[in-house]
């Protein structure tokens, strides 16, 4: 891997995840100007291999909305062209191509989509999105669906089920256990005086220990209990002012901005018990090392960590002397390498009950999941043939009578009544020049007879949208396709890194209202 060439990616994702996109193998179906943009990202990006299917040949009006073709690719293989063009952009990716049909591949050889670690499928209509996304849980292949149409598009991640371990979120409390000291941290805290008499010692004390100590004099007066109302934390947070001896102590500030650390709930969230509790936390032989972990979470839970999840380890920069920082330190990665000690064991232990090498998983995959304990993710998406075929019908009418969301949720309608247009007609509306008002009348019936079948009789759609799917002709613009497209490429990338949190339902882009906006049906 070269760290040089992928620097910046590396600050984001770092070398397990780089290490992640280098092995994997993506898999395009169409190489218009949708799918091109998005492989065009993950090749920039450095993924291990590419395979473009699409048996089409290049045509003049290719050459407007997608840059990897020229006028000396008119009239050859489209998927040659943009896959040699693609190549250029980093020779360190494989690339190759199949000149076939993703539809007539779909249905004729399954088994082909088996050996990709992620097949991103461009275009597709309605009947071979239900195949291929039969085929890909069935060989446990990951899928993103994208598609641009005119001013619109989507993009929908199907997979059975992705776990993730370091979920990076935007904002997350630190790990410092203030209300909840493990016995070395109490030790420490008690050997600084908070009433010293030295005016330079009294300002560098952390305020991990300010807290602490506060912590614990608040509830020796308050029955055991930490503060919990409005009233109550301002007067912690006066109890601490009153401790200050100047203006000028930036650790007593600190302490005083901190306090809400204190005021968390102990123990783990709601959404990791629910992972704890998950069905799949019982494991066996076939259980993923994501869910032998989890099992052994939940036994660290239960036991060594007293209702908490493994100790994080690191703390964040604050005022202090240099001397009370360091001891602090290596009090919090002592208790997060004695954390995961007895984590590794248990993995270990569970692994041997299951009839499998105590050594399958490595130590920094544990180690890694023990700092990331409390930012486990489990995500798990529905069927599309389950969507398409009983989706929740409240939130399809809370959509259509939201003003907000009817741009979106008539563009997902319409999206799929397009389709069930060309099933009957063998066009789509408004592809060829004439008969547009006929096109308008008959998308209209088609869509009104897809809400019916979704249980939304009496439901009806703007006519301008109508009319405005129409005109679009079932064109890829540029501008479109590579929004939708960079969209795309980044869901593949969470995916494929197991960094991030993928979306969860169907993202549609609105390009007249300038809206993106996730419905989940």
């Amino acid at each position: 891997m070269s760290k040089t060439k992928y620097d910046r990616q590396l600050r984001i994702w770092g070398e397990i995840g780089q290490a992640a996109l280098e092995e994997a193998s993506i898999c395009l179906l169409n190489c218009g100007p949708t799918g091109t943009e998005a492989l065009k990202n993950l090749v920039l990006g450095g993924v291990g291999s590419i395979t473009i299917v699409d048996g089409s040949k290049v045509e003049f009006g290719d050459l407007g909305n997608n840059f990897m073709v020229d006028e000396r690719s008119v009239g050859q293989s489209k998927a040659k062209t943009t896959c040699a063009f693609l190549q250029e952009l980093n020779d360190s990716v494989k690339a190759k191509f199949i000149e076939e049909s993703p539809d007539a591949l779909i249905m004729t050889n399954p088994s082909f989509f088996s050996q990709f670690t992620l097949v991103i499928a461009t275009q597709l209509v309605e009947e071979s999105t239900v195949k291929l996304d039969r085929i890909c849980r069935e060989a446990d292949v990951m899928l993103v669906f994208v598609r641009s149409y005119g001013l619109t598009g989507f993009v929908r991640v199907s997979v059975k089920e992705h776990t993730i371990i370091d979920s990076k979120p935007d904002h997350f409390l630190d790990d410092l256990r203030l209300n909840n000291p493990w016995p070395e941290l109490k030790s420490f805290v008690e050997t600084i005086d908070l009433n010293v008499s030295d005016h330079v010692a009294h300002k560098h004390i952390p305020y991990v220990v300010i807290l602490v100590k506060m912590a614990d004099e608040w509830t020796k007066s308050h029955s055991g209990n930490l503060p919990s109302t409005r009233e109550e934390k301002k007067e912690f947070k006066d109890l601490i002012k009153s401790k200050m001896i100047s203006i000028d102590e930036d650790n007593y500030k600190e302490a005083v901005e901190a306090a809400f650390k204190v005021f968390a709930p102990r123990g783990i969230s709601s959404e990791i018990q629910q992972i704890c509790n998950d069905s799949c936390a019982e494991a066996s032989s076939t259980s993923s090392d994501f869910w032998v972990m989890v099992a052994a979470l939940k036994e660290f839970v239960s036991n060594e960590g007293d209702g908490e999840a493994p100790l994080e380890g690191s703390i964040p920069d604050m005022t202090s002397s240099t001397e009370h920082y360091i001891n602090l330190q290596k009090i919090y990665l002592a208790k997060a390498e004695a954390d995961f000690l007895v984590m590794e064991k248990r993995v270990k232990n569970i692994l041997k009950k299951i009839g499998r090498d105590p050594n399958s998983i490595s130590s920094p995959t544990i180690k890694s999941f023990c700092k990331n304990a409390r930012k486990l993710k489990v995500c798990r998406y529905r069927m599309v043939e389950d969507e398409f075929s009983s989706p929740s019908v409240t939130e399809i009418q809370k959509c259509l009578a939201d003003e907000d969301y009817s741009g979106a949720m008539g563009f997902y309608v319409l999206l799929r009544a397009v389709d069930k247009f060309t099933a009957n007609y063998n066009k789509f509306p408004g592809q060829f020049d004439g008969g547009m008002d006929e096109d308008i009348s008959r998308l209209k019936t088609t869509a009104l007879s897809l809400l019916a079948d979704l249980g939304c009789n009496g439901s009806v759609l703007p006519d301008d949208l109508i009319n405005e799917m129409c005109r679009f002709g079932a064109s890829e613009l540029h501008v479109v396709a590579a929004f939708v497209g960079g969209i795309a490429s980044q869901e593949v990338i969470k995916l494929v890194t197991k960094q991030f949190v993928p979306m969860l339902g169907t993202y549609i882009f609105n390009g007249i209202d300038h809206k993106s906006q996730l419905l989940t049906l």
